[in-house]
């Protein structure tokens, strides 16, 4: 069995690659990094700031501050760092690092206000540098994440990480992180973002950002580079330029109704506006199109659903803030007035306070020759009407989003026109490439200077990777099998053909009537409208939506109509607009665009409707996390059916993949349908075999974790099988390699081979024994709750939930337990009470030394059994003897606040820092007088009194008082790190 690092190796490996990039490092030596910053620049751990560092580096920094005024600047700056709302104080925060602290000086000509810095960002050798671990936090809780990182003091970065040899990965990191953002919101308003990381991958993500929205970065430049991806992570996300560079120019606040979100650039989104800009540095801008050279122009190839928007935002925003360009005028330009209106309301959230919307062609031709420095953001058909050679600035950077579209109607000419003197980026997923090399349509050409292809390009396949977007599967069902009506073929079409058989009509139908014509026939609209019906059964089932698309608004209608019959009339919306000479059938569903706006709004955000029929709409431009399935009756190719794959990848909480259900035949020649590399065939939507045949090979590789043992659900079975699961790395592959096993079985499911093939039967068998294991192991009462729908269903028609409460019931910690364990195997009873044991210990941690003491020999026991260091017989003993332990605290440190609180500064004074009083009669006289002071003193008859900085400031006062005034302990006084605990034992045991 190899060997995986703990969480200490994990920690000291990152530690060192820090110290690689320049960072000043602590901790490397496995011992608290923090406390060498802690006592050399005499921080409270109230406090989040080395306030004495950052003292140092602003008077360093800026000739406005000095010894004098300093300490003014600190405590300005601490009640910047109170807020009720951790995004709100993290954006004034975030304003103060990078565009100054305004600071009153008083000088010899009266009073003057200056900006001083606190990071310099021109200079990054002036500033400090620290990475250090364990970096302890007590406000109300207390909390320690295993790495931070520095700059002048102040914490940019917060890491947490994890070890898959204690059965934790970067998951539960991020869960970590999001309890510290909640519980000490305080050291996170300064932070930039932070790290979840576990033995081989790393995921970062904004301040307050929610688990999905956490990341990869998979690509560094050359000198980063490296084999082990957590390594290359760490070296080209942390390294102190990119890091600085970040903060500085890729920082967005997002502002809206539902909720202000923070957001850094994803890696992709940072190398492209990174090459872009070293494009326009490095270029001139020809005003002949025919001369233009290498370095005025570039295409952005980005798959759908990475954030291209952001991406040309961040570009924006560098090319105005930075000295590239003295005075540019930058151009964003879209292809419809929906994604004009999407945009404006960006900028508009995120405060992009340099740029304006082109209202019209008028508009726009002014904005054109006044020229002025600023982002304008236009339709790509205003320029259908500008005036030629009115360019007013002579640095013009423009922008093409769906830059396929700029080359139609003679837009692309116009534009060139309008102004002939700019650089111009295309910004697609989806580019053209029609006809032979010199087409009028082809993106490459138009963007794409002579020997390259693109500037920068992000795959589907690194999307999928990187999940970001959803691998798209697709079932054929062109070729199914319907009957000829002839009763509902018109009188021409049976006159004519009158002669030939049923299944000959239907050979000429298929080989000879367009796609629309087919789509409209009677006969053939009840079979497909059947199978649509019955599929998205399933797909309703789990909570997922539909998209039906058709090739006329006929059909459209004719498909409406049929699956309001079969379905509720509320689940169905039908999308396309008409007119007052088109048929009563298809005037029934006609829409203006308000009412469309407002049924896609929601479509995404309420149960109903379930399932749109559209025509010539929301196949671009739309994205619904919960739309997982196409149904596609429509000739589609090329960039547009790349575009309407797109639709269905888009990422939500349990969506393994999209579908497209084929009833065209789209995909029945992949080559034809998609004229892009084979990489991007390949990964934009894959045959739905493919899944079948991962399920099956998931299914084998979790069986053979309990190889030998019977398949059948008696209770040795399930015994023998939890056993088997009780260690790693059996445990790890079983609950990892479950959870994926179920997320395919709900994606194949309905499939009449599941039953055929005996995977449904191996399915329940396994569903039983993770029932059992999830109860087990996380003490869960309804462990089938968290399950998926299909799932839960086979669960309570084929496991007998309280059959496995009764065989593995839950116990509390308790001599009941202890007389249990003794009844148990000892795989069973190791596994059972180290879970029971950490349960009952990890909220209490923090309210006793002997609790932290005892949860951290749990974990040391813990690992050194799953990785097999200690027998199952040898951690039961073990862990007994902890658990007899908890239960003697417990019963010393008695049930009321004021006993226990007293009780743990009693053991800390006798226990670890014993030689700082003189008997234990004087040690529980100072808890005592400590406790009394505090219920005394301490209002806490309010929400949040404990993080309160009143609070914190009065807590201050009454460990000074109680030590100095009532027991002359100087040296406990200025104890950081007893004040710190007894702080932490005081709001532990109260809140």
């Amino acid at each position: 069995m190899s060997s995986l690092p703990s969480e200490q190796g994990v920690e000291t490996s990152l530690l060192s690659w820090l110290d690689g990039l320049g960072w000043e490092t602590h901790g490397l030596d496995g011992s608290q990094g923090a406390s060498v910053l802690d006592e050399r620049y005499s921080r409270s751990t109230a406090d989040v700031i080395y306030w004495d560092l950052l003292a140092e580096q602003a008077i360093a920094m800026n000739d406005a501050v000095t010894e004098d005024n300093v300490d003014r600047l600190v405590s300005s700056l601490k009640l910047d760092l109170d807020t009720d709302d951790l995004l709100v104080g993290n954006r004034e925060f975030y304003a103060i690092l990078t565009k100054g602290k305004q600071f009153q000086i008083d000088g010899e000509d009266g009073t003057e206000y200056v900006y001083v810095d606190l990071i310099d960002f021109a200079d990054i050798e002036r500033n400090r540098f620290h990475a250090v671990n364990q970096f302890s936090v007590s406000r109300g809780t207390t909390i320690r994440p295993d790495v931070n990182l520095f700059v002048n003091g102040i914490p940019l970065v917060t890491m947490e990480l994890k070890s898959l040899a204690q059965d934790n990965d970067y998951y539960d990191a991020i869960s970590d992180l999001h309890n510290y953002e909640e519980t000490v919101p305080r050291l996170f308003v300064p932070g930039l973002f932070n790290v979840a990381a576990d033995t081989t991958a790393l995921r970062y993500g904004a301040v307050g950002a929610p688990t999905q929205f956490y990341m990869k970065w998979a690509d560094a430049p050359e000198q980063y580079e490296s084999d082990n991806e957590m390594r290359q992570a760490v070296q080209a996300l942390c390294n102190p330029a990119t890091l600085l560079d970040i903060c500085k120019r890729f920082v967005f606040y997002d502002q809206r109704a539902g909720g202000d979100a923070k957001i850094v650039p994803r890696y992709m989104q940072y190398y492209a506006v990174t090459r872009l800009l070293d494009r326009v540095r490095e270029g001139e801008p020809h005003p002949d199109p025919d001369e233009r050279g290498h370095l005025d122009r570039g295409l952005i190839w980005h798959t759908q659903g990475s954030g291209k928007s952001f991406t040309m935002l961040y570009a924006a925003e560098n090319l105005l803030s930075q000295d590239i360009l003295d005075t540019p005028q930058v151009f964003l330009i879209v292809d419809t007035d929906k994604l004009a209106s999407q945009m404006r309301d960006t900028l508009s959230n995120i405060g992009f306070e340099q740029s304006v919307v082109a209202e019209s062609i008028d508009h726009l031709q002014e904005l054109i020759e006044q020229g002025r420095s600023e982002v304008v953001l236009t339709t790509i058909q205003k320029f259908q009407d500008v005036e030629p050679n009115t360019q007013g600035n002579d640095e013009v950077v423009v922008m093409s989003d769906e830059a396929h579209r700029f080359m139609e109607k003679d837009l692309g000419s116009r534009l060139d026109a309008a102004l002939p003197g700019c650089f111009h980026f295309g910004f697609t997923g989806t580019p053209v490439r029609e006809g032979d090399e010199k087409s009028d349509r082809n993106t490459f050409d138009e963007f794409s200077p002579e020997g390259e292809e693109y500037l920068h390009r992000y795959s589907v396949k690194e999307g999928i990777e990187d999940g970001l977007i959803l691998p798209v599967y697709f079932r054929l069902r062109h070729q199914m099998e319907w009957n000829v009506d002839e009763a509902g073929l018109d009188e021409e079409f049976e006159q004519q053909f009158a002669g030939l058989t049923t299944e000959e009509k239907r050979e000429f139908i298929r080989e000879s009537v367009t796609s629309r014509e087919l789509a409209e026939l009677e006969p053939r609209v009840e079979t497909v409208v059947d199978e649509i019906d019955t599929h998205f059964d399933g797909v309703d089932k789990n909570g997922w939506k539909g998209m039906v698309v058709t090739p006329s608004r006929k059909s459209a209608a004719m498909y409406g109509e049929r699956l309001m019959e079969r379905r509720s009339e509320d689940e169905i919306e039908v999308l396309y607009t008409a007119t007052s000479d088109d048929s009563d059938l298809i005037q029934q569903f006609h829409t203006e665009n308000e009412e469309r706006d407002q049924i896609v709004k929601q479509f995404k955000d309420e149960d109903e409707p379930k399932l749109l029929v559209v025509h010539n709409m929301l196949l671009t431009g739309f994205d619904a996390p919960n739309l997982k399935t196409m149904y596609l009756d429509r000739n589609l190719k090329n960039h547009n059916l790349m575009q309407a794959i797109a639709r269905t990848n888009r990422v939500a909480e349990g969506k393994e993949n999209g579908e497209i259900v084929d009833f065209q035949g789209v995909f029945e020649n992949i080559d034809d349908a998609l004229d892009y590399d084979p990489e991007t065939q390949e990964y934009a939507a894959r045959d739905r075999e493919e899944l079948f045949a991962e399920l099956e090979t998931q299914l084998d590789f979790v069986l053979d974790i309990f190889e030998d043992i019977p398949m059948d659900d008696s209770q040795e079975a399930i015994d023998q099988c939890l056993a088997r699961v009780s260690t790693h790395p059996e445990k790890r592959k079983f609950k990892q390699g479950f959870r994926r096993l179920q997320n395919l079985y709900e994606s194949v499911s309905p499939d009449g081979r599941l039953v055929q093939a005996g995977i449904q039967d191996d399915y329940k068998w396994l569903a039983r024994v993770y029932t059992a294991f999830q109860r087990h192991h996380n003490r869960k009462d309804r462990p089938e709750d968290a399950m998926r729908e299909k799932t839960r269903d086979i669960i309570e028609e084929h496991v007998d939930v309280g059959e496995i409460k009764r065989d593995f019931p839950v116990y509390e910690l308790g001599q009941g337990h202890l007389e249990a364990i003794e009844d148990m195997d000892p795989a069973t009873a190791a596994t059972n009470v180290a879970h029971a044991t950490r349960e009952h210990l990890q909220p209490k941690t923090g309210q006793n030394p002997k609790y932290k003491r005892l949860s951290e020999r749990v974990n040391d026991i813990v690992e050194e059994w799953e990785q097999g260091d200690r027998s199952d017989p040898e951690a039961v003993e073990a862990l007994t003897e902890v658990e007899e332990e908890v239960l003697t605290v417990e019963a010393q440190a008695g049930d009321q606040a004021k006993a226990q609180a007293e009780f743990a500064i009693y053991t800390h004074l006798t226990e670890e820092t014993p030689a700082a009083v003189d008997s234990e009669d004087e040690a529980q006289a100072i808890a005592a007088d400590i406790v009394d002071e505090f219920e005394e003193r301490i209002d806490r008859g309010y929400p949040g009194w404990a993080a309160n900085e009143t609070t914190v400031q009065t807590l201050e006062v009454v460990l000074l008082d109680a030590l100095l005034k009532d027991h002359d302990r100087p040296a406990l006084a200025k104890d950081d790190a007893f004040l710190d605990a007894v702080r932490g034992y005081l709001v532990e045991n109260y809140v």
